[in-house]
């Protein structure tokens, strides 16, 4: 009847872009956010399902269209 508010989390959208690192070998898959200049990686959760990947993105109010891969 009275659940919390899920609080939106925010990152850098002007230095940052949301990724979704795969492994090549076994498929494990990382959300997480890259620095546009570095390239420097930065881990946030482990997604193991698509309820997982639907989480980051409803965290951090990112549409799926958005989200980059990387293997």
């Amino acid at each position: 009847m009275f659940r919390k508010k899920k609080k939106q989390e925010t990152y850098d959208r002007e230095n940052q872009k949301p990724v979704i690192r795969a492994s090549i070998c076994t498929g494990e898959q990382v959300a997480g956010f890259q620095d546009i200049h570095t390239g420097k990686f930065h881990e946030v959760q482990l997604i193991r399902n698509d309820r997982d990947l639907e989480e980051f993105l409803e965290r951090y109010g990112i549409d799926e269209a958005n989200v980059g891969r990387t293997y």
